[in-house]
């Protein structure tokens, strides 16, 4: 498994939880910003996987199909799409940066259902104080979680304001972006073989997306 995603997993435990549990844990919370959503979606969720864990271990897909319909209302895919291309997104028509949005999301629903069985109890994960200038251009919620080794790790998660509400868009774990990671792997591949070529190869599998 590969390491950065067995972390990263950690974006899909606080996030999926359908729109509207979401909604209505955060109304009783008092609060939808970014800091609430982390909080009080985090041990909902890992208690869910801890009670239907046997099940998904046995039906991975199960879990799939939970990440994809519970998670994606949170993640304001398109947006991270075009980061993950940066120039390369220009002249793009709307069915292509649709299309490429598509094979990330299904990217991610793979990496994140993967590492979700990682985690065991809302213990793992601890919401640290709010710190820097955030806005609704970018606010970053720090985390960070304890590994079985006693040490921790930080990740920190990417926010901004859409009309829709707040949505994460980038994952940081340790240092590493996944917005920049992958950009670094999947750029050059447009600039060689353009959008649709690469878009198909992801489809495929045949892009392997690694942490570095």
């Amino acid at each position: 498994m590969n390491r950065f995603y067995q972390k990263a997993g950690v974006l899909a435990i606080l996030l999926t939880l359908s729109t509207s549990v979401v909604v209505a844990d955060l109304l009783e919370a008092g609060g939808s910003d970014p800091v609430s959503i982390v909080k009080h979606t985090a041990g909902n969720v890992l208690h869910k996987l801890d009670e239907r864990r046997a099940e998904f271990e046995a039906q991975p897909e199960l879990l799939r199909e939970m990440v994809n319909s519970d998670l994606l209302p949170l993640i304001d895919i398109e947006y991270s799409a075009r980061l993950i291309l940066g120039k390369t997104s220009r002249g793009l028509s709307p069915q292509q940066l649709a299309a490429f949005s598509d094979a990330m999301r299904h990217v991610l629903v793979d990496r994140y259902a993967d590492g979700l069985l990682e985690f065991r109890s809302n213990e793992q994960l601890e919401v640290m104080p709010m710190k820097g200038d955030n806005s609704e251009k970018l606010t970053r919620v720090r985390t960070r979680i304890k590994l079985q080794n006693g040490g921790y790790a930080p990740v920190d998660y990417a926010f901004h304001m859409t009309p829709s509400g707040w949505k994460a868009f980038d994952v940081t774990v340790e240092g590493i972006s996944y917005v920049i990671t992958f950009r670094n792997q999947i750029v050059p591949r447009v600039q060689a073989d353009g959008i649709d070529k690469v878009t198909a190869d992801i489809v495929a599998g045949n892009v392997p997306l690694n942490e570095q």
